[in-house]
């Protein structure tokens, strides 16, 4: 059976929770702890949003969504990661996460683990908590051109150079911190040098799920 638990949230005991050695931007590409997704998160509106960016297995369908008109959804650009608020005087955001595997959404939060590392936690009604974490495989993401002007956000500098190895579907610009030297590539994004690579979420800011939201 195909694994679609993207979020990696385990409603079950055992999950030790890590502190952080940094803050980090918890924006770009993460790959899942059992390697079958990466999640692109990036700022969109004021708040952290995730979406499925690469699947190990291609054509996922959301098949558990309770929702009749959503089973035959694409998993890829499947927003799991919703509006996700940075709690006050921490480096956290909390907000709610899609599980796909149950077609349920939870409450959860996110805290960068250093650079390379994002710490996902999500509980059932305030209990029966568990998590998992996630690595790196792409660079931090400039804010969004769609959202540069989202009340509460930072407005993007267009003069500062594009991240490398980050492609978005509408020439996404501002400023961004460099990737940590040793994470890997996404995979699936473009290579510094390399014009054309493929990327078919680009963007994830201007994906209707999320774009949507705002409005």
């Amino acid at each position: 059976m195909r694994l679609a638990l993207y979020t990696g949230i385990i409603l079950a005991g055992g999950y030790t929770c890590l502190t952080p050695a940094l803050a980090a931007d918890p924006t770009g590409d993460w790959r899942v702890a059992d390697g079958v997704a990466n999640i692109r998160v990036a700022q969109c509106n004021g708040s952290m949003w995730g979406a499925v960016s690469w699947e190990k297995q291609p054509g996922g369908r959301d098949e558990n969504n309770p929702d009749a008109s959503k089973k035959n959804r694409a998993t890829l650009g499947m927003a799991t990661l919703i509006d996700m608020k940075k709690k006050p005087g921490v480096e956290q955001w909390e907000g709610q996460v899609y599980n796909a595997k149950d077609g349920q959404l939870y409450s959860a939060t996110i805290t960068p683990a250093g650079s390379d590392q994002l710490e996902i936690k999500g509980c059932v009604m305030g209990f029966l908590c568990g998590g998992e974490t996630w690595t790196r495989v792409g660079p931090p993401i400039p804010l969004s051109t769609a959202n540069a002007m989202a009340k509460g956000a930072p407005k993007a500098t267009g003069a500062a150079p594009k991240a490398q190895g980050t492609t978005t579907a509408q020439g996404t610009t501002g400023a961004t911190a460099p990737p940590p030297a040793a994470a890997p590539k996404a995979a699936g994004a473009a290579k510094p040098g390399q014009k054309g690579a493929a990327d078919p979420v680009g963007d994830i800011c201007l994906l209707p799920e999320i774009a949507g939201f705002a409005h």
